[in-house]
């Protein structure tokens, strides 16, 4: 089965066959070419959602990627973007293997079917000039015949002619044989041009344009061959990754079953549990006696103190300390160094992490420092290397570095010692009873303590009142204090409303009068009173501050 001998006459449709074949490969490149781009197109979407929700460095996220559960999610968005390098991948080996490949064949089979149909065209034109002179020799014979009998027609009738001379007949009688010379002479080039046809058409139909034909066919069955195994290596191309893209899907599986429930909740444990002891019951308070306060047997007893039930004491005030601190820092946006605006044992773990990171900055700067003293030994031994005095001021600097990182170190690890050993003990059931000490740990006392708590919880000493009488210290002095109530120092107008939900703050009204207890300290924050019951702080841009000119000279603070 041939082209060239069942199709030696289809030479145009052959043609047109070629092109529409050369055409369907090229749209399988278009194909190809744009599977490649949708391919890239989507390992980037998908690198670009991973990225976005990575857990962002020096963030709360990165605190919070601590729990199983993020710490998969983590891994699978790993796993996304390693899924959308395989597409990468996809795309890559396409366009070199299948696009590239496929657009430099498709440029040689052109080139081939061009010159194929050149040399197609060439003998067609060869065989039709062949055919041509076989005409025009036929035609000259046809001719020289007719003329030939025409010259003996005239000969034989001039012949018969008794009126004609002999001169004349002897002419038509010389004409007839040249006519016939002449017919002689075409008839044997018509038949030599004829044989020649002949062998020339034989050679066209049966070795020229077979040739020809064969090599378009064999370029044809090539050209499909090779769209055939273009179409085998897009599929492989995607059955290489098929594995890898499990192993990612498998990873994010086994991400899925590493959570641990339990493991996440005891690490919610250690994230905010506090170090505090629960408070314990509160003590029932006899209003029925019109008198001062009696000593009871599991408060405090000081003397010369008043005792009024409705003016709040720095026991209930402090009963959760921590509470107001954090949240009035919050609100005041400050930190301290020390952390100490947190529980004692979330400031342990703070403090023992930033003792860690300092330690790392320290065996950096030593890392460093040993590189450059061996850079300058060298040197030393090989001037020409470089000069030992440039090292010098570097390796001072470092060493200068590493002593302020020492001090740092030993500054944090102070406060770390000192939050370790006041934590508490959690068999230790009567840390704290209602915010109160134990009557058998107590002892009487013949003055009120004069400290004075501020917004951001801290405690200072207002040493203008009554001296404090020293008192026999006791493991729980320094948390527990009554203090007798502070004086007035002025009024105050509420020129806004305030609703004090914060713990340690009070509301107010707009238009509200208030007693004055503690000015602003440079915090925003005032301290108040309302007839002798309630006091808390505001913030000073909420209220009119009127001093009395005998403490510190009339003021006003809008």
């Amino acid at each position: 089965m041939s082209w060239g001998t069942e199709l030696w006459d289809q030479f145009d449709n052959l043609e047109k066959h070629t092109q529409w074949g050369i055409e369907v490969l090229e749209k399988y490149i278009k194909f190809v070419k744009e599977r490649t781009e949708i391919e890239i197109n989507y390992a980037k979407q998908l690198r670009n959602l991973s990225k976005k929700y990575q857990t962002k460095k020096n963030s709360k996220e990165e605190e919070e990627s601590k729990y199983t559960s993020c710490k998969a999610f983590q891994a699978t968005l790993n796993e996304m973007n390693d899924y959308a390098g395989q597409h990468e991948v996809i795309s890559e080996n396409m366009a070199s293997q299948i696009t590239a490949e496929l657009t430099r064949f498709v440029q040689e089979v052109k080139q081939e079917r061009k010159q194929h149909f050149h040399e197609g065209r060439k003998a067609q034109q060869h065989i039709e000039t062949c055919w041509k002179q076989l005409e025009a020799s036929k035609r000259r014979f046809e001719r020289d015949c007719k003329e030939a009998e025409r010259a003996q027609q005239y000969f034989e009738k001039m012949d018969a002619d008794i009126n004609v001379t002999k001169a004349d007949v002897e002419k038509a009688r010389q004409q007839a044989q040249i006519r016939h010379q002449m017919a002689d002479d075409s008839k044997g080039d018509y038949s030599s041009v004829l044989q020649k046809f002949n062998r020339e058409q034989h050679e066209h139909y049966f070795t020229h344009i077979p040739g020809i034909f064969q090599k378009l066919q064999d370029m044809e069955e090539k050209k499909i061959g090779r769209m055939g195994e273009s179409l085998k290596t897009y599929a492989d191309i995607d059955r290489q990754v098929v594995p890898i893209i499990g192993k990612c899907l498998d990873g994010i599986t086994k991400s899925a079953e590493s959570i641990s429930e339990k493991q996440d909740s005891q690490m919610v444990i250690e994230s905010f549990k506090s170090g505090f002891e629960p408070p314990g019951d509160i003590d029932f308070e006899d209003f029925t006696q019109s008198m001062k306060r009696t000593v009871s047997d599991t408060s405090l007893t000081k003397a010369d103190c008043k005792s009024d039930p409705k003016v709040p004491s720095k026991s209930r005030n402090k009963l959760w300390p921590f509470i107001k601190k954090n949240k009035l820092s919050l609100k005041l946006g400050s930190t301290p160094e020390d952390f100490s605006n947190l529980p004692p044992e979330q400031r342990r773990k703070k403090l023992q992490q930033k003792v860690d990171e300092l330690n790392k900055d320290i065996q950096k700067e030593i890392d460093q420092r040993d590189a450059l003293t061996k850079m300058r030994d060298v040197y030393m031994k090989n001037p020409q290397m470089g000069d030992p005095a440039s090292v010098g001021q570097k390796l001072v600097e470092i060493g200068n570095n590493i002593e302020k990182l020492r001090v740092e170190v030993h500054k944090f690890e102070g406060w770390l010692a000192e939050v370790e050993g006041r934590l508490p003990a959690r068999n230790d059931s009567s840390r704290r009873q209602s915010g109160l000490y134990d009557t058998q740990n107590t002892q009487t006392v013949n003055n009120c303590a004069q400290d004075r708590e501020s917004p951001d919880g801290s405690y200072t000493e207002d040493n203008s009142q009554e001296p404090e009488v020293k008192v026999t210290p006791t493991e729980f002095d320094d948390d527990f204090d009554d203090e007798e109530p502070l004086p007035t120092i002025g009024t105050c107008k509420a020129i806004y409303p305030f609703d004090g939900e914060n713990e340690g703050t009070i509301s107010v009204t707009e238009g509200e009068i208030l007693s004055v207890i503690e000015e602003d300290k440079g915090d925003g924050w005032t301290r108040i009173r309302r007839k002798e019951e309630e006091e808390g702080y505001v913030p000073t841009s909420y209220i009119e501050v009127y001093l009395d000119r005998n403490t510190k000279g009339a003021m006003t603070y809008i």
